[in-house]
């Protein structure tokens, strides 16, 4: 990153030496819709590589993916700056304003720590504005809450929700009726441990959030009602054995709702072999339940990565028979089911090998 500050340093020099109000005053409209054209080219986000569709990517992959991202992103940054600047009565200036600061806040989460001064100076500068709306306002203070919440990743999922949740209650004192708020909130309850999810879906419900989000509250409230209750699954797998979670008490079993498509999923494996391959000796199962398309990317997938439990697939995606059944609406979600054949957590990606210890220890 030396080698672009030094550009930004060399091209801040230059604009000292000629005047923003000369370099206006020279531009023609041509120039103006030229120059447009390369903000939003430079705006594209870069497409991962076809491979990882179907192979997991490695970890140092994904870092060199992700630095490349927040590169271009700093670079759209100063395409949108200096649009602005040169042509700062144009029509497309004030969008232009807007997405020098999406894609400086984009670095910024992609790890550019560069990057995250600058965003707080943009977000103060943007504040300031007296002709700011309120959806914008609302905008810059909810990635802040977004950006404090995700640097807790190295504390775990748990931490991240604590500072997500309030920082979403400090945007409540501030936009009481914003609908986004709501959703906040119930993207908390999802990942909360039972009590609280019941809480936060009810506070959804009772709320003078919009229907669409008050059904998703009552929808989570629907599967809470499943918790501490027999979990019932059954079907033949794609290797052919036939699957009965009622047969397996006296088993921890995961029900997993993953797909290979899914870039969360596939991230998971790891964590989920591993977590298998140590306790399935001591009693732990796994039912994977696939909403893959193709059965034989699956088939291939499994194979390679040596995911050895059973899986499910009918190949109909977001209406995969269980994911109707269950109301799963977003992956991965891993239920664990305890030896009586009781659902007893719906948030078993975080901290699943601990959880999956303490229910066979039971």
């Amino acid at each position: 990153m030396k080698s672009h500050f030094l550009t930004l340093f060399l091209t801040a020099g230059l604009a000292a030496v000629a005047p923003m109000k000369s370099l206006a005053a020279e531009a023609t409209p041509d120039e103006a819709d030229a120059a447009w054209k390369a903000v939003q080219k430079a705006l594209r986000p870069p497409t991962p590589p076809a491979e990882w569709q179907t192979n997991r990517p490695a970890a140092d992959a994904i870092e060199n993916f992700n630095a490349q991202r927040a590169k271009l992103a700093v670079e759209a940054a100063e395409k949108a700056k200096d649009f602005y600047t040169r042509f700062p009565d144009h029509p497309k200036a004030s969008e232009a304003r807007k997405k020098e600061l999406e894609m400086v806040s984009v670095a910024a989460q992609l790890g550019n720590t560069n990057a995250e001064s600058r965003l707080a100076d943009l977000e103060t500068d943007r504040a300031r504005d007296s002709g700011l709306s309120e959806d914008e306002r609302f905008e810059i203070r909810a990635r802040a809450v977004q950006r404090a919440a995700m640097k807790k990743q190295s504390e775990g999922m748990p931490a991240v929700m604590a500072e997500f949740e309030k920082g979403t209650r400090d945007l409540q004192k501030e936009f009481p009726k914003r609908a986004e708020v709501y959703e906040m909130l119930l993207e908390v309850a999802s990942r909360a441990e039972s009590d609280k999810a019941r809480k936060l879906a009810q506070e959804v419900t009772d709320s003078a959030a919009p229907d669409e989000i008050k059904e998703g509250a009552k929808a989570l409230l629907k599967k809470m009602d499943a918790l501490g209750k027999p979990l019932a699954v059954k079907f033949t797998a794609v290797d052919g054995r036939a699957v009965d979670l009622a047969s397996l008490k006296g088993k921890v079993v995961l029900v997993d709702f993953w797909a290979t498509w899914c870039g969360p999923c596939v991230a998971e494996v790891p964590n989920v072999r591993a977590t298998y391959e140590k306790l399935h000796p001591k009693g732990f199962e796994i039912v994977g339940i696939s909403f893959d398309k193709e059965k034989a990317a699956l088939e291939k997938f499994v194979a390679r990565e040596k995911m050895t439990w059973a899986h499910y697939f009918d190949g109909e995606v977001w209406q995969n028979k269980f994911g109707r059944e269950f109301g799963i609406n977003s992956i991965p979600a891993m239920w664990l089911v305890d030896k009586k054949g009781l659902l007893r957590d719906m948030n078993g990606r975080d901290d699943l090998e601990r959880k999956v210890e303490k229910l066979l220890a039971e």
